[in-house]
C-alpha cells in the first residue's frame, strides 16, 4: 500500500479505537515516526496531510532537514538526548519528548534562550525493567519537575514511555495505566502536565483506551525500516 493509503487506514483505526473508548478522535494526535526512513517518505506523508513527526537521532534529522524544508512541519525528538547534542537539538526540533535529567534540562534551557525560543518537552519515564529502555524512575519524577519549573524556556507538557515489546498488545496495558496514574498525580502541583505519549504500531489501540494523547506510529505507515 502507498504511504497515503497507510495514513488513511491508521487514521481510521485511531478513530475506531477512540469510538470504542468513548473519546474524541481530535484528542489523540498521530505522530509519524520517520526514523530510518528517507526524506522522501516524510515528503509523501506531508503530501498526505501529516504534519507531526518523530525522529530518534539528532544527526539523522539534521541530514534530512534540508530536503524537507516544509512549512508547519513539526518534528519531535523521541530518542535519547545526549548532553553534547542539546544545542543542535534545540535548534532543529519543535519539541523534545525524552527529557530525563535536570542537567540536560538546564543545558536545553540555555540553548533555547540563546535561540530566543521556548521548547515544549515531555519527561520520559522508565517503567520497564529492560536495560535497553531509557527514562527517569517514577519516584524521581516530582523532583525533576520541581527542578525544571524555574527554567523559563522549557514547558513540560506531559509524560512518555515505551513498554516492553510483545506480540500481545495487552501486555502493554499495565504500563500505560501506570503512566496515566503518574500524570494524574502530578497535575495538582504541575497543571501543564497533561499529555501522554504512549502507544506504537503494535499497541496504540490499547494506549488510546488508557488515555494516550499521542500515538507514535512508524512501521504501519512507512513499512519496515532498513538498517545499514
Amino acid at each position: 500500500m502507498s504511504v497515503s493509503a497507510n495514513f488513511e487506514r491508521i487514521r481510521n483505526e485511531i478513530a475506531d479505537a477512540c469510538a470504542r473508548a468513548k473519546r474524541d478522535p481530535e484528542a489523540v494526535a498521530l505522530m509519524a515516526v520517520s526514523k530510518m526512513h528517507p526524506a522522501e517518505s516524510i515528503l509523501e506523508a506531508y503530501a498526505a496531510g501529516q504534519r507531526l513527526f518523530g525522529e530518534n537521532r539528532v544527526q539523522e534529522w539534521q541530514s534530512k532537514i534540508v530536503e524537507t524544508s516544509l512549512p508547519d512541519l513539526e518534528m519531535h525528538l523521541i530518542g535519547p538526548l545526549q548532553n553534547n547534542k542539546t544545542n543542535k537539538a534545540a535548534e532543529l526540533f519543535s519539541a523534545i519528548d525524552t527529557l530525563d535529567s535536570s542537567k540536560t534540562a538546564e543545558r536545553l534551557n540555555r540553548a533555547a534562550a540563546e535561540l530566543n525560543k521556548t521548547i515544549p518537552v515531555l519527561i520520559e519515564v522508565k517503567l520497564s525493567p529492560e536495560e535497553t529502555k531509557h527514562g527517569l524512575a517514577p519516584d524521581e519524577l516530582a523532583g525533576l519537575l520541581d527542578q525544571i519549573a524555574p527554567l523559563d524556556r522549557l514547558v513540560v507538557r506531559g509524560l512518555m514511555t515505551v513498554p516492553p515489546w510483545s506480540e500481545d498488545a495487552e501486555t502493554a496495558r499495565p504500563y500505560f495505566q501506570r503512566l496515566r496514574r503518574l500524570r494524574d498525580e502530578l497535575q495538582q502541583r504541575h497543571p501543564s502536565v497533561t499529555e501522554l505519549s504512549m502507544g506504537m504500531t503494535n499497541d496504540f489501540r490499547v494506549a488510546i483506551e488508557e488515555g494516550s494523547t499521542t500515538v507514535r506510529i512508524g512501521t504501519a505507515l512507512f513499512g519496515k525500516r532498513v538498517y545499514a
